[in-house]
């Protein structure tokens, strides 16, 4: 048993996780726990028995699934977090925005098209990453909508990057309907984990990223 702790912030489209944990169809156990990686300066002592909560569930690995504000901090700021994550928890770690730049890398893309709430801050974050924007839309209710204002001909992949949004479901029809690799919170939040763990699974229901075999990266 694999055993994967993510930092949830609130209750938000949080039911896309025991529906994923469902695809996987292994032994792999997803443990979400409530509390938020950025109010660490306000309420440490909340984020440290969340934490402590996490490697008591056996996790190997933990994963904060945080908001589009996320990507508002920059690149350097958001490493420095996840470290103290690390550090903190004794185990592997990272956070939804680098999962974004590690899923594009993972299948092969470099141009993307993104939607979402914080458009500018998620443009300069993916950029630093080295993935190219060349389409973009601010964030909204429909995943199917938000993906087509996106897309561009250009872009190799649509990111959807509000973990706000239900999109577990819709990933084998948002693929078909563009054409193209979608990648979406929640989905890209489990595959970091489990990369963290070195572990791959196959499981088409979630889209191209849990399809491909490992790209070694140069």
């Amino acid at each position: 048993m694999t055993a994967l702790g993510i930092l949830h912030p609130g209750h938000s489209a949080d039911d896309d996780y025991p529906r994923i944990e469902q695809l996987l169809g292994s032994d792999i156990r997803l443990d979400l726990v409530r509390a938020d990686l950025a109010d660490a300066d306000d309420d440490p002592e909340r984020l440290a028995k969340a934490i402590e909560q996490t490697r008591l569930a056996g996790a190997e690995a933990i994963v904060w699934a945080c908001g589009e504000d996320g990507f508002a901090g920059g690149w350097e700021a958001a490493q420095e977090q996840v470290r103290g994550l690390a550090t903190t928890a004794g185990m592997p770690a990272s956070a939804t925005h680098f999962a974004f730049v590690h899923a594009a890398r993972e299948i092969g893309v470099r141009r993307v098209a993104v939607a979402s709430a914080y458009t500018r801050e998620a443009v300069e974050f993916l950029t630093a990453g080295g993935l190219e924007v060349v389409g973009s839309t601010p964030s909204g209710k429909d995943p199917f909508a938000l993906a087509r204002a996106a897309d561009s001909p250009d872009a190799e992949a649509v990111l959807l990057t509000d973990p706000a949004l239900h999109t577990v479901a819709d990933l084998p029809g948002l693929e078909r309907e563009l054409g193209k690799p979608v990648l979406t919170a929640p989905q890209v939040t489990v595959w970091e984990a489990l990369r963290l763990t070195d572990r791959r699974v196959n499981a088409p229901g979630l889209g191209a990223l849990f399809t491909r075999e490992p790209i070694v990266q140069a």
